[in-house]
């Protein structure tokens, strides 16, 4: 039997024009993203706002998925802000790699793909004991400042 590492990985790209994946659906993705962000991630529920966001035509952002034999072994979110210049066009809200393909360049593949598609600059938040961190500064993100939050 064919192991993950031996296998093509496929990228797919959703968005607005292509609208919501038939293979893959939102619930899907979102489960994906829920269970392998692990500790650093969201609800189901928000992770399905932020899939909401990108097929509004008056937002934005893409989708981008990692797939093998029509499973999802690696998954991202970028929404567009609307803003240039003062902030970053894009915000990266979600990536993620299934846990038995961590380390086989998928995370580095999304990326690739990610800075390739984006209009503009790209902006994301890691918490700082994030693995995914390290993969981040490799690929040319570097830590601007601390972000500090009023949470009402």
């Amino acid at each position: 039997m064919d192991t993950i590492k031996e296998k093509a990985t496929e990228i797919k790209v959703i968005n607005s024009t292509t609208g919501p994946d038939t293979n893959f659906t939102n619930d899907q993705i979102a489960t994906f993203l829920e269970k392998f962000l692990e500790q650093y991630g969201d609800p189901k529920e928000d992770i399905l706002k932020c899939l909401d966001y990108v097929f509004d035509k008056n937002k934005g952002g893409f989708v981008i998925l990692a797939t093998q034999d029509d499973k999802i072994m690696g998954a991202s979110i970028i929404n567009e802000t609307g803003m240039s210049g003062y902030i970053p066009e894009n915000i990266l809200v979600y990536i993620a790699v299934h846990r038995d393909a961590r380390g086989l360049g998928i995370g580095k593949k999304l990326m690739k793909n990610i800075m390739e598609i984006a209009n503009g600059s790209i902006a994301l938040h890691v918490e700082e004991n994030n693995p995914a961190r390290f993969l981040y500064e490799k690929v040319g993100f570097e830590s601007k400042y601390v972000e500090m939050r009023l949470t009402r």
